[in-house]
């Protein structure tokens, strides 16, 4: 188990030794602050932390957590390049040391540090996985594990990438599986991009105007819905030349999402199956011949309506089987 000491306290020069460029100032005025808390010799930190622990004692749990804040700055440098703010790191790692503090049991024989370094260490991981992404990454164990290891192979990743037994060597190694590396990897290098935030050197163009649009183009769209309506009027117009029964069979068979059968039809008109059918054949047989003298009568249609029909390339007027599938659409 690695131990921790005074020796481990970061003090102000090791601080500005660091090169840490964000919060200079704030970060200095802060280890100049936490430095005034004496450090706690063993006997000192038994004592208070048996008082916690055995007691509850408020006093001696504020003394434990002021002695130990030098040590929370010290783990939080070595987080320093993640992307986050260090004083953010910080005060993550302090709310690990005072959970550290509550559930520390002195009579195990360790130091205080000792223990509560894992707590500090696992708040600001957390929270440097939270704030990485917008999208949530480290969702399982073994996506945690390849985020933490990311820093020390990161580099190695990206000069082997093209090196497929190296990646499988490295998968083995850490446990995982080659598609979990490479997509942590992934989401590793590549960070978040706005979408509306211009391109150097460019005041206007935006990532958003290079994205393909999913929605379908505004001619097409008008051309399908006025396609749509003239088909509709003109069955519509071929309804009115079939005779009533003609008309609900078609209806019926025909222009509805949820077709009757012939015998149901049959029940319905009190004539048989195949006489259904012959009914149906014949107003097809109308229908086809009506709409063809209405496209005759408008040429420039027949290409449109032709391209209406599946797997059909001649502009013709569409067949029998065309003309139920309008029908059905209308």
């Amino acid at each position: 188990m690695e131990t921790w000491n005074g020796e481990n306290a970061m003090g102000e020069s090791e601080v500005s030794a660091t090169g840490v460029s964000d919060s200079d100032d704030s970060l200095a005025a802060y280890v100049r602050k936490i430095s005034k808390y004496p450090l706690l010799s063993h006997e000192e930190e038994f004592e208070l932390a048996r008082k916690s622990h055995d007691n509850h004692d408020a006093e001696a749990v504020d003394r434990l957590i002021n002695a130990n804040l030098r040590f929370v700055v010290r783990v939080a440098l070595h987080y320093r390049f993640s992307g986050a703010k260090i004083l953010d790191l910080i005060q993550e790692g302090n709310i690990g040391l005072i959970m550290a503090v509550k559930k520390f049991n002195p009579h195990k024989g360790c130091r205080l540090i000792t223990y509560a370094v894992w707590w500090i260490r696992a708040y600001i991981q957390n929270f440097v996985m939270k704030t990485w992404s917008v999208v949530r990454i480290g969702t399982t164990q073994t996506q945690r594990k390849l985020f933490y290891k990311m820093g020390a192979i990161g580099k190695t990743l990206q000069s082997d990438q093209d090196n497929e037994d190296w990646y499988a060597l490295l998968a083995s190694d850490l446990d995982v599986t080659r598609d979990d590396l490479v997509e942590m990897r992934e989401r590793v290098t590549h960070r978040d991009v706005s979408l509306d935030c211009p391109f150097d050197g460019d005041d206007d163009l935006t990532p958003l105007d290079l994205l393909r649009s999913t929605f379908s183009n505004q001619e097409d769209v008008i051309s399908r819905q006025e396609e749509r309506t003239v088909r509709a009027r003109e069955i519509e117009n071929g309804l009115k030349i079939l005779t009533a029964r003609e008309a609900y069979v078609v209806k019926n068979r025909i222009m509805t999402s949820e077709p009757c059968t012939l015998q149901q039809i049959g029940d319905h008109l009190n004539v048989s199956r195949e006489r259904v059918r012959q009914i149906e054949l014949r107003a097809l047989k109308k229908l086809r011949e009506e709409l063809e003298k209405q496209v005759a009568q408008e040429p420039h249609r027949v290409v449109t309506m032709a391209r209406t029909q599946k797997g059909s390339p001649n502009p013709h007027p569409p067949s029998e089987r065309g003309w139920s599938s309008h029908l059905r659409t209308a």
